[in-house]
């Protein structure tokens, strides 16, 4: 069978710029800059994973933002250790949690955050 393994995450925003610099504000992102086809280009490596950045044409033609829960792709989660000190870092620095740490079940704990575009983030920590 053929080996998968992932590549890259790509995010649409209005502000490349903005959105670059909130993923390394609030988590230490890499910003990864270079050119492509004589155009400048922002990506971000996270946690090991890249972020492909992709500016919103002016056409209109790109849909606004989906509100969580919904169908499809629901969000990304980042594996941390020491969740609550986490999460107080991160509001200390604006970020905006939609669900506070909880414990769903033993051994994870898990809080939620809204990135720029709605993108919903979850922040895990594992104790099993």
């Amino acid at each position: 069978m053929t080996e998968f393994a992932f590549d890259h995450i790509h995010l649409r925003t209005p502000d490349v710029e903005a959105t670059a610099q909130w993923y390394e504000r609030m988590f230490g992102a890499k910003v990864l800059r270079s050119m492509q086809q004589g155009q400048p280009r922002v990506d971000l490596e996270l946690g090991g994973q890249k972020i492909f950045l992709a500016a919103v044409a002016p056409d209109g033609k790109t849909a606004d933002p989906p509100r969580s829960p919904y169908q499809g792709l629901d969000h990304f989660g980042l594996r941390v250790t020491g969740l609550d000190a986490v999460v107080a870092e991160l509001k200390a620095k604006g970020a905006e949690f939609t669900v506070e740490p909880t414990s769903p079940r033993p051994g994870i704990r898990i809080a939620f955050l809204r990135g720029p575009q709605d993108v919903t983030i979850e922040l895990l920590e594992r104790s099993v």
